[in-house]
């Protein structure tokens, strides 16, 4: 793809997306900031090359500015032990490898300056109160006055470093609750000197490390400041007290605001899926009124379309997009050649990002399992064409398919059903996940452009495979020379007396509205599925909320002198009574992911679910769903019957696996991925990194 120029002519595509943008002495060819996001290969030496290469595969797709993950100022305010910093010769010469790639690749790029303070997984680290951290299990020690001054000068020092390295600016990460942040918030600053209390007081850190670098980088070298507009926190900033300090940004050498919504430990869903698209743009825009500097949105802003939508408004100058390029790097280039349709869209669901990253995984993406391995995963094209048979159409083998047409292969799929998509169209039609229609949407357009043969309603067998009739081609050409099986699963039904009993389906009826579902139901299983289930059978059958309704159910605040906007909570009421039933003693929803469980667990509570552990299932019956209870160490603590009118099972999956041993038999080159290849608990993330290993591996 072209690197990206800066040109003066509109776009016809995103006139004001593909605007120039001027940030002190920096000029970007277009308003799209790839926002920071780290990645796990910001943390060792030997992994820089790989990092290289993931920022140079964005900027090679047409970004006009990338901002690294954060980057230490100092030990004490590493993210992790002997993770990523810039405080030295040495890091400046590892640098250069990652900024000399990107301005190869036609881009930009900053580094984010952070202290972590008490969100840091560290033993040394220092924070502004001493209010513990509830997420790392470290005690901090609350900074001295000297250790505050020698902190401040560290930002300086390292922005120097940072431009020594060649980076293009710097941005002072001071939201989402780590150190700068810290010390502006009366949640975490309970300081009684001239660091604490007050608002003028609160900010004195951030000024004076403003102050600091921007007396240490040059005067046209741009600094960026990450500003939290909403903490979603009890005892944040109130507006006024951000206003002021964003004035003061200003006034004291910021060149830029990029504008951070929500803790870590908020209470308010700031980025999965079911957050709406944009929502929190109306705080960056409120900004507009203060400082004349160019202000940047961020978070749930993942497509062309509603970008374009936030610039022509006028108040906000730029969109940070941090996950969208990790599902697609040539999202900009894309966007400016009216492809918007090829864009592989990100859905919000964290599973190989955020998840990854806060249990110290290597951070990727389910949707573009190459993110963060460009330089191991790769699809180059095939030496010799193969005629490949892909069965199933779920993630893993829409995944094979494209991935493999890509490469060359002459690829022919087969679905059984009447539409594409398996599990995933499932998973669209719950409440909040409705972005998992993006998905669909990109790997069909992707069938159609690299020319896969598409079989819909067409449950093949091996002997078709084997002679050649199942194939679009004739003769010789019939004959397939790999079988990827990715046919999936089909809904585990337990062995509990009654199990056919009319008023049970399974959880695939339940969603696709193949039965009609009574007002009081009990679901068998509390697994990812369950909670899925569960949420999609409480909400209205129009279940995407508008913004208004959202905020509502989460407790987020339209008046702004309330610290933190965040009141009480009002759920909408519940369309049914929903009792989630499993045999597992102990709480529900401890294997759902580390940044999305919690929403999940949140919002079955407050929509009334009753959840029920610890249960046997007896009997189903005319009266119902018959339980025993066992307390956590196993003993019986009483019989119960839950009247219900119908009972989903959501107890887990079976592999379809009936075409593996003929072709195995038979010689047949066959690879087994996603659900037919492991059925435990629905997982796309291995199923669509299995589709794409599987096709970078044919010759």
């Amino acid at each position: 793809m072209a690197a990206p120029t800066v040109s003066l002519e509109p776009n016809p595509y995103y006139p004001k997306l593909f605007e120039p943008l001027t940030i002190n002495g920096l000029t970007l060819p277009n308003r799209i900031i790839m926002g920071s996001m780290h990645t796990g290969l910001e943390d060792r030496a030997w992994d820089t090359d790989k990092l290289a290469e993931y920022y140079a595969t964005r900027a090679r797709g047409g970004v006009g500015l990338i901002i690294t993950g954060g980057y230490a100022t100092s030990r004490t305010g590493q993210l992790v032990t002997l993770g990523g910093k810039m405080t030295n010769r040495l890091d400046v010469a590892r640098h250069r490898t990652i900024t000399r790639a990107v301005h190869e690749g036609g881009g930009r790029i900053a580094m984010q300056l952070i202290h972590a303070g008490r969100y840091g997984y560290n033993p040394f680290k220092v924070a502004a109160g001493s209010e513990p951290s509830p997420i790392h299990p470290f005690k901090h020690l609350k900074m001295t006055n000297q250790i505050i001054w020698h902190v401040i000068r560290s930002f300086g020092q390292s922005a120097k470093l940072a431009e020594k390295a060649g980076y293009d600016a710097i941005e002072l990460m001071g939201g989402e609750g780590y150190l700068i942040n810290q010390f502006l918030c009366p949640h975490t600053n309970d300081r009684t000197d001239k660091w604490g209390g007050n608002a003028e007081n609160r900010q004195r850190f951030l000024v004076e490390v403003i102050k600091e670098v921007r007396k240490q980088v040059s005067p046209g070298f741009p600094i960026i400041l990450r500003q939290s507009v909403a903490d979603f926190v009890k005892k944040g900033q109130t507006w006024d007290e951000i206003a002021l300090m964003a004035r003061k940004a200003q006034e004291h050498g910021v060149d830029a605001i990029n504008t951070d919504i929500g803790w870590h430990e908020a209470g308010v869903p700031t980025i999965v899926t079911s957050v709406p698209r944009a929502a929190f743009v109306k705080f960056t825009e409120r900004l507009r009124d203060e400082v004349s500097i160019p202000l940047i949105a961020s978070n749930r802003i993942n497509t062309p379309e509603v970008a374009e939508d936030i610039l022509e408004r006028g108040r906000v100058d730029a969109v940070s997009m941090a996950r969208p390029l990790l599902a697609d790097p040539e999202f900009a280039d894309k966007a400016r050649e009216g492809r918007a349709d090829e864009i592989n869209t990100c859905i919000g669901c964290n599973q190989a990002c955020l998840d990854h990253a806060f249990v110290g995984k290597k951070v990727s993406c389910l949707l573009n399992p190459r993110a963060g391995r460009e330089t191991t995963l790769k699809l180059g094209a095939t030496r010799l064409a193969r005629h490949v048979a892909v069965i199933g159409a779920g993630p893993a083998g829409l995944a094979a398919a494209v991935s493999a047409a890509q490469r060359g292969h002459r690829v022919e799929l087969f679905e059984a059903g009447e539409s594409v998509g398996g599990q995933f169209s499932i998973a669209a039609r719950i409440p909040g996940k409705e972005e998992f229609n993006e998905t669909l949407r990109y790997f069909t357009r992707q069938l159609e452009i690299t020319n896969v043969i598409v079989h819909l309603g067409k449950r093949v067998t091996a002997e078709e495979i084997l002679d050649g009739s199942a194939s679009a081609a004739d003769g010789d050409a019939a004959k397939f020379t790999d079988v990827v099986i990715a046919t999936g699963v089909v809904p585990r039904i337990p062995d509990i007396p009654g199990i056919d009993h009319p008023m049970v389906m399974s959880y695939a009826e339940a969603v696709l509205g193949h039965r009609e579902i009574g007002k009081r139901v009990a679901v068998i299983g509390a697994g990812g599925i369950g909670f899925d289930v569960s949420e999609f059978l409480t909400t209205d059958e129009s279940p995407t909320l508008n913004l208004k309704e959202w905020e509502q159910e989460w407790g987020v605040s339209e008046d702004l002198s309330v610290p933190g906007f965040v009141t009480k909570p009002r759920p909408l009421p519940a369309t049914r009574q929903v009792y989630m039933v499993q045999r597992k003693p102990g709480g529900q929803g401890k294997t759902l992911g580390k940044t999305t469980g919690w929403v999940h667990r949140a919002t079955v509570k407050m929509k009334g679910v009753e959840q029920i552990s610890g249960a046997t299932y007896d009997l189903i019956d005319d009266e119902g769903l018959h339980l025993t209870l066992h307390d956590k160490e196993g003993n019986e603590t009483g019989k119960r019957v839950l009247e219900v009118d119908n009972i989903v099972v959501c107890a887990g999956q079976e592999s379809v696996r009936d075409l593996v041993d003929p072709l195995t038999v038979a010689g047949v080159t066959t690879h087994v991925i996603g659900g037919a290849d492991l059925a435990s608990e629905l997982d796309a993330k291995r199923a669509i990194r299995q589709g794409t290993e599987v096709a970078a591996s044919l010759p």
